[in-house]
């Protein structure tokens, strides 16, 4: 069981959720960027949520499904075909060997996903298939794919899998906005909707002045084209610090905001370095990650600071949504 690459597009790699425990030997997590749409897609295809998949940027790939395969499109939306005919995102499909998909340029958005029944099964390393192209480890050789590659799918009775697929009649484009797209708030803007990303303060809030707290909740800020899956760096209102934005190197995790000498904010995604020696006015919550995932250059987004108990809550809210989709299967 296996796929073969016939074209991978600007940047395609395996991720599955990271690679976690070894960020004291200097590895990072890695994993899915948009990590809603990544679990979706799982849960559509009937795998376990943390099965390995292909992220695509900003245009997806082209591929031929070498056995009879059970497959769904997630996250950015683009023009899909499978052997020439439309197909949706956001519903389980049934591939016959020799079928192939092309995925098009995202209309919206930024980051699209590919699960399989099974799951790609390329061999982990240090308990994970995740890319991480700088280190050179997991998902296929440590790279991106390439043409020609061939990808191995796990052990999957796809017969079954769409046998009871079609019988539930589920073999149908989820229609729920909030159940697709996930749940994150919006501010207005004139006459626009924002992204309003919730963030816990701190662990290095105290390193602001007040203005620069201030700045930071009610400004604005654009992505800029230095923006990839370890880093969002953001232009807006510099944010005033008490005494500069060095400090001892500590911990960072996904969503960890860093303000950098020139007072702009920088906010981790997944493949994040694990210490960094800029101070953190905040941690953008688990549950919003996946619309920052999503959006391109030039992009706007704003901030509110939440507590710790409201992160938890946003987060199981955020569970609830794809448990729902998993549950009719």
């Amino acid at each position: 069981m296996s796929i073969t690459v016939l074209d991978p597009g600007p940047l395609t790699t395996v991720q599955d959720a990271g690679r976690a425990g070894y960020a004291a030997q200097g590895y990072r997590s890695c994993g899915a960027a948009d990590g809603y749409a990544y679990r979706l897609g799982n849960v559509l295809v009937g795998n376990d949520p943390g099965a390995a998949v292909l992220e695509c940027t900003l245009r997806g790939a082209a591929l031929r499904f070498e056995t009879d395969t059970v497959f769904a499109l997630t996250g950015a939306e683009s023009p899909a075909t499978l052997d020439g005919m439309p197909i949706p995102y956001y519903a389980p499909l049934l591939a016959r060997a020799g079928s192939v998909l092309q995925m098009g340029a995202a209309k919206t958005g930024l980051r699209s996903y590919l699960a399989v029944g099974g799951g790609i099964a390329t061999p982990p390393v240090l308990g994970s298939r995740a890319t991480d192209v700088k280190c050179g480890i997991g998902g296929l050789e440590g790279r991106k794919l390439a043409v020609g590659d061939t990808l191995p799918i796990g052990s999957c009775d796809t017969a079954a899998l769409w046998q009871a697929i079609t019988a539930k009649r589920l073999d149908r484009p989820l229609r729920d906005k909030a159940v697709c797209g996930g749940l994150h708030p919006m501010r207005v803007q004139g006459t626009q909707l924002l992204p309003l990303l919730r963030a816990v303060p701190g662990p290095q809030d105290a390193a602001f002045t007040v203005q620069g707290r201030q700045d930071f909740i009610h400004g604005i800020y654009t992505l800029t084209p230095d923006c990839d899956r370890m880093a969002c760096k953001l232009a807006g209102t510099p944010l005033q610090m008490c005494r500069g934005a060095d400090i001892l190197s500590d911990g960072i995790v996904p969503g960890s905001v860093q303000v950098s000498a020139d007072g702009q904010p920088i906010v981790m995604l997944a493949d994040h370095q694990t210490t960094g020696g800029y101070a953190k006015i905040a941690t953008v919550i688990s549950a919003d990650l996946p619309a920052l995932a999503q959006l391109r250059p030039g992009q706007r987004v704003c901030f509110t600071f939440v507590t710790p108990a409201r992160a938890v809550q946003a987060a199981r809210q955020q569970a609830a949504l794809w448990q729902r989709v998993r549950d009719r299967l």
